[in-house]
């Protein structure tokens, strides 16, 4: 399996989550932001790029949560992981669809990912790479035990619509507790938020437009800033 240990040169994942592919999209143009400043501060290295929308994540189904629960019964997992478990054609099908995104999540160095707010919550086309990615035992390392996404950075670059004081983000604490599991380090994950971003647009918003801007100007600011470091 691929590891940033063996890896040569660094590595930026790139995802991006948000439907609206367009200029007007906030999540879009920032997480472009991060990755052109990345790029810049680390010449030579590599940029992975995925587009959860135009390349949806394949849907869990059955054959995924019988391979998984049959991994989890296991304390200590084969060398090579997951791969190692593999016994039938339906097994190997799951984990091909499924260990491209292990993979290249786990060979990154660091991991951007633009995520608007929908409902409340993280969009469906996020969602989708989240339940598939986040298979049982893909990222424990089975000589030590550790998490392989120890070192890994993490910036999520979430648009909200409205005010965010009114406490119904739910996909700040979601995704937190999530990479959280996975082993990510809280001084490695880093949220970045640009508020009131339909104030443009909706007219019950329009006293919020001077606020929005200067909501999305410290985004560009603190993106710009997280993409020169580490």
């Amino acid at each position: 399996m691929t590891d940033k240990k063996t890896s040569h040169t660094r590595l930026l994942l790139r995802l991006d989550a948000g439907a609206h592919d367009s200029d007007a999209s906030v999540t879009r143009g920032l997480s472009a932001l991060f990755a052109r400043r990345w790029q810049a501060a680390h010449p030579g290295a590599r940029h992975r790029y995925r587009d959860l929308v135009a390349e949806p994540v394949p849907l869990i189904d059955t054959s995924y949560c019988a391979f998984g629960r049959k991994v989890e019964r296991y304390q200590d997992l084969p060398a090579d992981g997951p791969t190692g478990l593999v016994e039938s054609a339906a097994e190997a099908r799951v984990w091909a669809m499924t260990r491209p995104y292990v993979d290249e999540l786990a060979a990154a160095d660091t991991v951007v990912i633009g995520a608007p707010l929908y409902n409340y919550s993280v969009s469906a086309h996020l969602k989708a790479w989240i339940d598939r990615v986040a298979f049982p035992g893909a990222f424990t390392d089975p000589s030590t035990g550790r998490s392989r996404l120890a070192r890994t950075r993490v910036v999520v670059i979430s648009a909200r619509g409205g005010d965010p004081a009114d406490g119904r983000d739910f996909q700040t604490p979601c995704l937190r507790a999530w990479f959280r599991r996975l082993g990510v380090t809280d001084e490695r994950l880093h949220f970045v938020q640009a508020d009131r971003t339909l104030a443009t647009l909706v007219p019950h918003l329009a006293g919020e437009r001077e606020r929005a801007a200067a909501s999305l100007g410290a985004a560009r600011e603190r993106v710009g800033a997280l993409a020169c470091v580490g």
